[in-house]
């Protein structure tokens, strides 16, 4: 049973444009009627461009990281690789050349775990989640970010302490290895049976 508000009683009665730059981001403020006939004049929600997310696993069980400086937590980090959808490309399409252009790593297997509102009050963008299995190298690193980054190839189990002890602090890639391991966990007992 489903709880709570349907869409369509959440009437936006007015939506105004207060700062918009492209390509990057667009703050809106809306007039929004409640179910209830309350008002709120002051909702503000925020547009950023849809983004995807690769937890990429090698055979051996490695995931490939990105460590790079990263201005949000001003530090630098470990992150799984992602990157913007640019106009006219799908989301998978994106994550295959967000793989090869930040690892210059392929995988032989996609599979999409998912897309998910970034802050369920003011959207801020799509994430999709994609694990990419069996990768292997098969070119240099061509990404041209604000700053240098390396490739690391980190064993899963590894990788989640170093989630836990917050060298891993984007929640972008925190959700991206977890959906990932959920999903080895889910593929695992379906070949067992258990």
């Amino acid at each position: 049973m489903s709880v709570g508000a349907n869409p369509s009683d959440w009437v936006v009665e007015s939506s105004t444009s207060i700062l918009r730059r492209e390509p990057w981001l667009e703050v809106f403020e809306e007039h929004i009627r409640l179910p209830d006939g309350r008002r709120v004049d002051d909702f503000y929600t925020i547009q950023l461009r849809n983004f995807v997310v690769i937890a990429p696993l090698t055979t051996r069980g490695d995931l490939v990281l990105v460590s790079h400086y990263r201005h949000g937590p001003r530090r630098v980090t470990l992150s799984l690789p992602a990157g913007f959808i640019e106009a006219g490309e799908s989301p998978d399409g994106a994550a295959k050349r967000e793989l090869l252009e930040e690892t210059g790593y392929v995988a032989e297997e996609w599979q999409a775990l998912g897309s998910y509102v970034v802050d369920g009050n003011r959207r801020c963008g799509i994430e999709h989640v994609f694990l990419a299995t069996h990768v292997r190298r098969v070119a240099e690193p061509t990404m041209d970010d604000l700053a240098e980054a390396t490739v690391e190839l980190i064993p899963v189990d590894e990788a989640v302490g170093r989630l836990w002890s917050g060298d891993i602090s984007e929640l972008a890639s925190a959700s991206g290895i977890a959906l990932a391991l959920l999903r080895q966990s889910e593929t695992a007992k379906s070949k067992t049976g258990a």
